[in-house]
């Protein structure tokens, strides 16, 4: 009952992030009360396997709509590998919300499986929450439902608990792509920068691994990693004065910045930040083949790194492309 209480909460905090209108929350709702109903009977206490399916029937017998009853059942999809998905957003919603408080609450516990030890299934659980998430192309950010989730429980969780399970999901995430066949360094290098986005991780992951198979990747690739290498260690963050600007190849590589940080770009997306950083190739080679960075004259190294800083901010939130071969 105290989950089922936390479920009909937890919903209708994620409503909002998965488009719920307002019909649709009030049958997501009800079917997130009665979703558990059926584990207190004789037939599901017998046959577990059954969770689900009698809930569905209960609810029609009893007279609840059809689409309460059909997320009862749609709530446990997927239950294992090859299983159909939930088709309609209020059972997607149940289950995203099960699983979210099953994970974050055995957690906060002190319950995280160990070794080959996982006696409350939060792999499969897990596993089932990117499942969805890929599968709807949701642009769900897990580590705010697990915030949500965290939020309802009876007992104290920590920061640093609610990162061991966002990393736990994000694992399971990283297998269904490794299985897919995906580069385990694309795949990391995805992961790294949006593996709180499942769906939005997946979709770059296909794109990334089509930049990468391309015969020009051995110019794209160490053009942006020479931006890079030089000023991953810096922790300050240089402003960019254009009036300090005293060479012709830094002025044509700040406008060819500009360019790229104008141009239309979907959050996440790989082809949208290389697309952007392509064009810029040309003078980016130019500028490291007749600037001298480190130069000894103060001003004009933390303005040439600050440049370079903000050519690497390119891929912010898309991926870490320091991870993949060849960087």
């Amino acid at each position: 009952l105290d989950k089922t209480h936390r479920l009909v909460a937890l919903v209708a905090d994620l409503a909002e992030q998965m488009g719920l209108s307002a019909d649709e929350l009030d049958l997501t709702k009800r079917a997130a009360r009665l979703s558990k109903a059926d584990l207190a009977t004789q037939m599901v206490i017998e046959m577990t396997s059954l969770q689900g399916i009698m809930g569905r029937y209960y609810a029609l017998d009893s007279g609840e709509p059809a689409a309460v009853a059909q997320a009862i059942f749609e709530h446990y999809l997927p239950r294992f590998a090859g299983d159909e998905m939930p088709e309609a957003r209020p059972g997607l919603v149940v289950g995203l919300a099960d699983r979210l408080d099953t994970l974050a609450g055995l957690f906060a516990a002190g319950l995280a499986p160990t070794g080959n030890k996982d006696p409350f299934a939060q792999r499969r659980a897990a596993l089932g929450l990117v499942q969805n998430l890929v599968a709807w192309e949701l642009d769900f950010d897990l580590e705010a439902g697990l915030q949500a989730a965290a939020a309802h429980l009876p007992l104290q969780t920590s920061q640093d608990t609610q990162c061991e399970v966002l990393d736990f999901i994000v694992e399971r995430l990283r297998n269904i792509l490794l299985e897919e066949g995906y580069r385990y360094d694309v795949v990391d290098a995805v992961l790294a920068a949006q593996g709180r986005y499942p769906s939005r991780a997946a979709r770059a992951t296909g794109e990334l691994s089509a930049w990468v198979e391309r015969p020009d990747w051995n110019q794209i690739l160490p053009a942006y990693s020479r931006c890079v290498r030089i000023t991953r260690d810096l922790e300050q963050r240089f402003p960019v004065d254009e009036a300090d600007f005293v060479e012709p190849a830094t002025r044509q590589l700040y406008a060819a910045l500009v360019s790229a940080e104008d141009a239309q770009r979907t959050p996440g997306s790989v082809d949208g930040f290389l697309q952007a950083f392509v064009p810029m190739i040309p003078a980016v080679n130019r500028f490291f083949d007749e600037v001298l960075v480190m130069t000894e004259d103060a001003r004009l190294r933390k303005n040439r790194l600050g440049l370079l800083q903000r050519i690497a901010g390119l891929a912010d939130g898309v991926a870490d492309m320091s991870r993949l071969e060849g960087f």
